[in-house]
């Protein structure tokens, strides 16, 4: 049998059977390759985790909203979202434009002008009557008196004077900025003087109010005041600027009447995985619907509830109910973009949709392109959602070809008018005048595989020898750090006045206009000030110091994604 089986195999080699051999050869290796293929797909498909959306742009916009910003409390993840007002760039034309003292003498000096006041002047016999707040004369004090007193400010139009709280105060509002701000925002200021007279009936600013204490001056108003405009501005046709601090108004908008629904055109995206995952992860969706709503010509049908991600909650759950307002500025949406409230479509659509022939075109394909249905007549256009990750992501409607035609509308997204209100009430309590210091300590100090420097390198010691050459001594430092224990900082107060975000509680607190006008937003409930809003607001007060010292950047050379990743990151 040996021999029998030497022979066999020595017929293998005869010329006539090198041919086929070798075809066989080829087709058993190809179809190899072809198994291993298939099994390395489906290993790679089945513990692929898609990287945040937010940091998988093309165009230079997105390059810069998703470029990297320093974490502030409570997570080690990058947590906070850019949003489009950090898109405006600073224009000198319009920051340039500012009331100065001698502004306030010249119109002073003028007759009428633009100050909206009472034509009548203080007379000796009603020297002892209630003041009248609408005096040119007291008016031009109080200018007068806010511009000195806070020198760290630019002021670019001042409210006429309305009654205070008493005989004796008159309440003003401002609108202003940092004179080294490099946020592109105006801010809103409103606060209460306490006023004497003489007997000869001159007036005298006794105090002026904490901010936001004028609060009968909150109310806006288009045409009152003392505004210093410019035409170049004006035929510019510059963007519109945030103006933080003014009320919000993010009530739900309605559909006026049965016909003006039914000749409107909707889109609405159904399902998908995108729930309860990052804030990054949302908008980076929630942006692609908008700019297909945009591009369709369609108003989005929007779901104002929001699955809030563990790593922003006190309970370390998934955490449902959540608004949309809470976190961003659906006023400057909803006056901006053809929006709807999900709830209230619904219900229209379901009192109308029958009686008027509605038409709904349901698309459950995410590869069926924008440009697809762009002719389309039906009332309703559907995007209906699966349940396999990570092909049920909305943003995978704007990938592929569709990429360089749907735009992200950045500019429609802007933070939350009453989280905003809480920085700048922290600003304006720290005068505009400090600097801030972001010191990451948390999980990654104890990782010293990772991160072999950063424990010894954000220490009480090598804190203060780092910053000797950074900062001032005395100067006003604001803190943001993961740090639970803030009295590791202490040996810092030695050099600096040191501040923290807790020390501010009362911005939030049961007693706050936060928490009165989030609590009747959300239907009786109380809100929590949770960990995104936490991390957003100490974000933004860093973001406002005059001088921004980062853990990554300036105190340590550790990278901050681990050993090794520097110039990963960089690039």
């Amino acid at each position: 049998m040996w021999g029998r089986s030497a022979l066999s195999r020595a017929g293998s080699f005869r010329p006539e059977n090198l041919g086929p051999n070798a075809l066989a050869l080829v087709g058993n290796l190809c179809f190899t390759i072809f198994v291993l293929g298939v099994l390395i797909f489906t290993i790679i498909a089945a513990t692929y985790q898609p990287e945040d959306p937010l940091f998988h742009p093309t165009t230079k916009m997105t390059d810069y909203l998703t470029s990297t910003i320093f974490n502030g409390t409570l997570t080690s993840d990058n947590t906070v979202s850019r949003t489009g007002e950090d898109l405006i760039p600073m224009n000198q034309t319009v920051f340039s434009n500012f009331i100065n003292i001698s502004d306030v003498e010249t119109q002073k000096s003028e007759d009428g002008g633009d100050l909206g006041a009472s034509d009548s002047e203080s007379v000796p016999e009603n020297c002892n009557g209630p003041l009248d707040c609408r005096d040119p004369e007291l008016f031009h004090l109080m200018m007068r008196r806010t511009i000195e007193q806070f020198k760290d400010i630019h002021f670019y139009r001042f409210g006429k004077p309305v009654a205070g709280s008493n005989d004796s105060t008159c309440d003003m509002a401002w609108r202003f900025r940092p004179k080294e701000g490099k946020i592109a925002a105006f801010y809103k200021d409103y606060r209460r003087f306490v006023i004497a007279r003489s007997e000869n009936c001159s007036y005298s600013v006794v105090s002026v109010g904490e901010y936001h204490s004028g609060v009968n001056a909150r109310k806006r108003k288009k045409k009152a005041g003392f505004e210093k405009t410019s035409k170049k501005q004006e035929a510019a046709g510059l963007p519109l600027l945030p103006v933080l601090g003014e009320s919000a108004n993010d009530s739900l908008p309605v559909v006026e009447s049965e016909n003006s629904f039914s000749r409107g055109k909707y889109l609405v995206y159904n399902g998908g995985g995108d729930r309860c995952k990052s804030m990054n992860h949302f908008l980076w969706s929630f942006l692609c619907a908008l700019g297909e709503a945009q591009y369709l010509n369609r108003t989005l049908v929007i779901d104002l509830s929001i699955c809030l991600n563990s790593m922003y909650t006190s309970s370390n759950q998934d955490e449902e109910g959540k608004d949309f307002r809470f976190y961003f500025d659906f006023e400057h949406l909803k006056e901006s973009a053809s929006v709807l409230d999900q709830a209230q479509f619904w219900e229209d659509w379901g009192k109308w949709q029958k009686k008027d022939h509605l038409n709904l075109y349901l698309v459950e394909d995410f590869r069926i392109t924008p440009m697809k249905l762009q002719g389309l007549q039906d009332t309703l256009i559907m995007r209906k959602f699966g349940s396999v990750e990570p092909d049920n992501y909305w943003y995978r409607v704007c990938e592929g070809e569709t990429e360089s035609v749907i735009q992200r509308p950045w500019h429609l997204i802007w933070k939350s008018k009453r989280l905003m209100d809480i920085v700048s009430a922290i600003a304006s309590r720290l005068n505009w005048d400090y600097d801030a210091v972001h010191i990451e300590r948390g999980e990654k100090a104890k990782n010293k595989e990772l991160w072999p420097n950063l424990a010894s390198d954000t220490s009480p010691d090598s804190l203060i020898s780092t910053l000797g050459d950074k900062l001032e001594d005395g100067r006003h430092v604001y803190i943001a750090t993961n740090e639970p224990d803030t009295s590791f900082f202490d040996p810092l107060k030695d050099k600096y006045t040191t501040h923290f975000l807790d020390e501010y509680k009362d911005l939030w607190d049961e007693s706050s206009e936060w928490y009165s006008e989030t609590t009747q937003l959300n239907k009786g409930i109380p809100v929590e000030f949770d960990g995104y809003m936490r991390v957003s607001v100490d974000t933004e007060v860093f973001l406002r110091g005059k001088k921004q010292i980062e853990t990554f950047n300036d105190l340590t050379n550790d990278c901050k994604d681990g050993i090794n990743t520097c110039s990963a990151a960089a690039s």
